[in-house]
């Protein structure tokens, strides 16, 4: 006999929310971050704002104060579906502002990671907001470079002569898988998207006080490494900046308005969705929650379990669609 009506649960339903931006200090960073962030620093130059951070905090809804890892751990299966083979966060979103060079650098796979004791490895993208004329990365290592060549490089602090350089245009997307070595210079302002891990390897760092991480990087070094600038794909209604394993990014016009299950596309099942204002200004309403602005350089998240909800373009809206892609599925 089935249930009556009344004694049937109603699905989990967990709204859209807005995530505070969470300002990092970096000694390559910027001190006035106007007029992409309302933010000038007070101190040490800020260099990252992580927009999506376990330690972010979600500044909308029943949940607002809490920080992002946190109610992860709390709704994991609401936020990223049923089926997710992980229930922490499984992607960090950054804004990267870089005054001075970065160090150069590389990043292990999710193998070196395990190998010492940490969760995964960390395989990152760029998407560049702005660019200045001339501005260039550096990303990879030139062709036959060997590790003893960049062992003998840092020692002599020559090491640029063997990186691969990159310039970059307001627009271009930069795939560095894990194992890249790479760098970012000042000129460009960068949407990073990448596996949430903090783990960085410095290999020269152009005299600063930091600590390096020589022989881990050349550990974690690929001369061969997948990386380089990726070819966005349009489609009818959208353009696929990035699909590869662990995200994939999509920019998406808005004209009026749009339903959440156009926002998905071919994504037919729910899953956690990060929405992104490049420029403009926009808002989400549905039932079961108040309209939630979206602003410029906001970032929205999109549980699985949300509610249908209209996003609607406030002028100017370049709107960023980010969802974890998971390996092997």
């Amino acid at each position: 006999m089935a249930p009556s009506p009344a004694l049937t649960p109603a699905p989990f339903r967990l709204a859209p929310f807005r995530v505070e931006p969470r300002f990092v200090t970096r000694v390559w960073g910027c001190s006035d971050l106007r007029p992409w962030f309302d933010k000038v620093a007070d101190g040490e130059p800020i260099g990252e704002v992580w927009l999506t951070g376990d330690d972010s905090l979600v500044a909308t809804g029943p949940h607002a104060g809490k920080q992002l890892g946190t109610l992860f751990a709390e709704a994991h299966e609401a936020l990223l579906g049923r089926d997710a083979p992980a229930t922490e966060s499984p992607l960090l979103i950054k804004v990267i502002f870089a005054q001075q060079k970065l160090s150069v650098q590389v990043h292990p796979d999710d193998a070196m990671a395990h190998k010492y004791g940490l969760a995964r490895g960390k395989t990152e993208c760029w998407y560049a907001l702005a660019a200045k004329p001339g501005a260039e990365l550096a990303v990879g290592l030139k062709t036959g470079t060997t590790l003893e060549k960049v062992r003998d490089e840092i020692r002599a602090g020559t090491l640029e002569d063997s990186l691969n350089l990159l310039p970059v245009e307001k627009g271009d997307v930069i795939y560095v898988g894990a194992g890249t070595v790479h760098a970012i210079w000042p000129g460009s302002i960068l949407l990073e998207t990448q596996q949430n891990a903090d783990v960085t390897y410095r290999m020269y760092d152009y005299g600063r006080p930091r600590e390096l991480h020589v022989e881990k990087s050349l550990e974690a070094a690929k001369l061969q490494a997948r990386a380089g600038r990726v070819h966005p794909v349009p489609l009818e209604d959208r353009t696929v900046l990035i699909d590869v394993d662990y995200f994939r990014i999509e920019k998406i016009p808005i004209t009026g308005s749009r339903t959440s299950e156009s926002l998905r596309g071919d994504q037919s099942q729910p899953g956690l969705a990060w929405l992104f204002a490049a420029s403009g200004a926009g808002r989400l309403s549905g039932a079961g929650f108040e309209p939630l602005e979206l602003p410029a350089r906001g970032i929205v998240g999109i549980p699985a379990a949300s509610p249908e909800f209209l996003v609607e373009g406030l002028g100017g809206l370049e709107l960023i669609r980010i969802t974890p892609n998971w390996p092997g599925k």
